[in-house]
């Protein structure tokens, strides 16, 4: 998603309690991060951060980290995630949004920053051949994650896009993961518990294309 350069955002995240600007110094230490110990899950590429702000403030028992790599972005998710908790009266303190490059995820995460759940959703589909390695379901992508997902940990993941869905089926499978649910409409046919929709899968919905969805499972 392209967005346009916001010149509050650098300051807004600066001064923000729960953003951290340099992740690689909490490399083996995330679950000492928050105030309390709890699991931890994990978006990447959380755009506008509507999702991770409803889900996290909904979610208090779990520990959340958010990622993306664009300051307007992070910008507007530190603005969403903090209506979130100011509309329930409390702090943000089970989420922390940070700035980073997920095709080099372990640079700050570690067998040591154990996660249970992944969320990825709507990512950059990267149709083209030579650039498919940079989808965040490759199969290359999918081995960084095992480094830190646990085993039997979760990966939920949503998109417009037929062609990376599918693929992605190999992907998982090449990485050792086992897709256990999947659906080509998830409105129709919702395979969590409670969907949360994105920024993205609104406007996909409102436009007549089905959202497709899976759960994966590393074994």
């Amino acid at each position: 998603m392209r967005i346009r350069y916001k010149k509050w955002a650098r300051p807004e995240l600066e001064a923000c309690k729960f953003y951290v600007d340099i992740p690689e110094e909490l490399k083996g230490k995330w679950h000492d991060s928050f105030k309390e110990k709890r699991k931890i899950h994990m978006e990447l590429g959380c755009g506008k951060g509507a999702f991770i702000a409803a889900l996290a403030s909904s979610n208090l028992n779990i520990n959340y980290i958010a990622v993306d790599m664009v300051d307007a972005m992070l910008g507007l998710s530190k603005r969403n995630i903090e209506k979130a908790y100011q509309d329930l009266g409390i702090e943000p303190e089970n989420i922390i949004l940070t700035r980073h490059d997920i095709e080099r995820i372990l640079l700050f995460m570690s067998e040591e920053d154990v996660v249970d759940r992944i969320y990825i959703n709507f990512c950059n589909p990267w149709p083209k051949a030579k650039h498919k390695k940079k989808r965040l379901t490759h199969t290359k992508q999918l081995m960084l994650y095992r480094t830190f997902l646990k085993d039997g940990g979760e990966i939920y993941f949503k998109t417009d896009d037929d062609g990376l869905f599918n693929e992605s089926f190999r992907y998982f499978e090449e990485a050792g993961f086992e897709v256990i649910s999947k659906t080509y409409d998830l409105h129709a046919e919702n395979i969590f518990d409670v969907n949360i929709e994105t920024e993205h899968e609104k406007m996909y919905t409102e436009e007549g294309k089905k959202i497709k969805a899976l759960i994966a499972v590393k074994r």
